[in-house]
């Protein structure tokens, strides 16, 4: 039974507490991103194309890699409901363990990925800069990891503040840091785009710096992880692991797809190119809500689940699903209604213009799958069920999104249906449509099923 008042309105806001920071810290993050592209960009169009196509291995990369510890959240958030925050200690302890393991990883990758922009016939001075603007990065690969550990950490524990006013933070200094190095300016080399990834690698410290100074805060203290040193525990690793390993893959898949098909369309011609990378930038735009609203409702799932208040978790899984079928359609209409104003912002060439204009109502249609998603993949890493939505996306985007696209696309089916550029998209609306609903049934069925609830919180 709940002890909790189980209305929409309730735990909407209460969702939107914990969300609200969240969505503005993915902002910030966001506009880190932007500012890079835009300083390598009016330095040189060679040097923005090397920061993008780095940008391409890093960040699957990277979110695969911080993926798997973002189990520390609902495990934290379960602790915490369940009154046992003291267990929490030993879980971020055992997790910064695989967090040393991740960061050889990254690292490893960062300092040999030439041999993919030459595999891929990348343009050889873009692929130089690629490769150097990784090496660069891999400086501030270790601080990376530990920090977004950390920082899953303090969203668990209910603390979402903090790490938004990092992000914030360290939007200016990066773009300072950039200028500097991009440029050469206050006694520094100038890198052009490789400048960014010392720029990076910097901002990446600074952030270890300051979530290590919000470690220290009382808040922190009923977890006890200050006061003791662990040598690796294989058990509780293991454990983490369980969680954590389906999360970071649900997230590369997901994000790796969006670049084979950013890739593919690359081969099709500059307009169609152009034409995508607004397109995507629109779509993350308008993504960047739910899926902060995804970790708030995993926060305050795991948390009910910890409580063993499974009625108000439910409550809270059908609420987050409500919220983001009406964000979806108010974004829905608003992409429709408004759409040749906001490619305007990137661009006045007549035949981007146009694509993009396409591209976008089908953004638009598959707002409805993807906002809901992103939620319902939150909620149901809440209850710790996350090895079965790694399926469902490994089969809806890479078993059915990828071939039908460039089936389409090819005109090898369907001809003259939706060629080229726009095959592809349609092919992954059509694969996000399937994952959604796969998850939404997931989440349905788990929500209502305590057995299952409680033998996911045991582990």
């Amino acid at each position: 039974m709940s002890s909790s008042p189980i209305t929409f309105n309730h735990e909407l806001r209460q969702v939107l507490r914990l969300g609200g920071p969240m969505v503005l810290t993915q902002l910030f993050i966001m506009l880190t991103g932007t500012v890079d592209a835009a300083m390598a960009g009016h330095y040189a169009s060679v040097d923005l194309a090397g920061v993008s196509l780095g940008g391409m291995v890093l960040w699957p990369i990277f979110m695969l890699l911080t993926g798997v510890t973002m189990a520390l959240t609902p495990i934290t958030a379960q602790l915490r409901g369940g009154q046992r925050l003291a267990e929490t200690g030993h879980q971020i302890r055992q997790g910064l363990w695989i967090c040393a393991f991740m960061s050889a990883i990254l690292i490893a990758v960062l300092l040999n990925a030439h041999p993919i922009y030459a595999w891929a016939g990348v343009e050889s001075e873009a692929g130089r800069i690629a490769a150097d603007y990784l090496s660069a990065v891999a400086w501030g690969a270790p601080a990376v990891i530990f920090y977004v550990a950390l920082r899953h950490v303090c969203e668990g524990l209910g603390h979402t503040i903090p790490p938004m006013i990092i992000a914030g933070a360290v939007l200016p200094l990066n773009a300072l840091l950039n200028y500097a190095f991009i440029y050469g300016r206050f006694g520094f080399p100038e890198l052009g785009g490789v400048g960014c990834g010392y720029a990076t690698a910097i901002i990446f410290w600074v952030e270890l710096l300051l979530i290590l100074g919000v470690v220290r805060m009382r808040f922190f203290d009923a977890t006890t992880f200050l006061d003791r040193f662990e040598l690796p525990a294989w058990t509780s690793m293991a454990s983490i692991l369980r969680v954590g390993v389906p999360i970071g893959l649900t997230v590369f898949v997901e994000m790796a797809v969006f670049s084979v098909i950013g890739i593919l369309i690359g081969r099709i011609g500059v307009a169609e190119t152009a034409a995508n990378s607004i397109a995507g930038n629109l779509n993350w735009a308008t993504y960047v809500i739910p899926m902060a609203l995804g970790s708030a409702a995993s926060i305050r799932v795991g948390y009910h689940v910890g409580a063993r208040d499974l009625d108000a978790a439910r409550a809270t899984a059908a609420t987050v699903y409500k919220f983001s079928l009406g964000y979806a359609i108010a974004m829905s209409v608003l992409l429709v209604l408004c759409r040749y104003y906001l490619i305007a912002i990137f661009t006045v060439d007549p035949i981007v213009v146009d694509i993009a204009a396409s591209l976008v109502l089908f953004i638009a249609l598959y707002q409805l799958f993807d906002d809901s998603n992103a939620v319902t993949i939150g909620a149901l890493r809440g209850y710790k069920d996350t090895r079965l939505p790694m399926w469902f996306g490994l089969v809806g985007y890479w078993a059915i999104a990828v071939p039908v696209g460039y089936l389409l696309a090819e005109e090898i089916i369907a001809p003259g249906l939706a060629p080229g550029v726009y095959g592809y998209w349609a092919g992954l609306t059509l694969g996000l449509f399937i994952v959604a609903a796969c998850t939404g049934l997931r989440l349905w069925y788990i929500s209502a099923n305590r057995d299952k609830i409680l033998k996911l919180a045991a582990t």
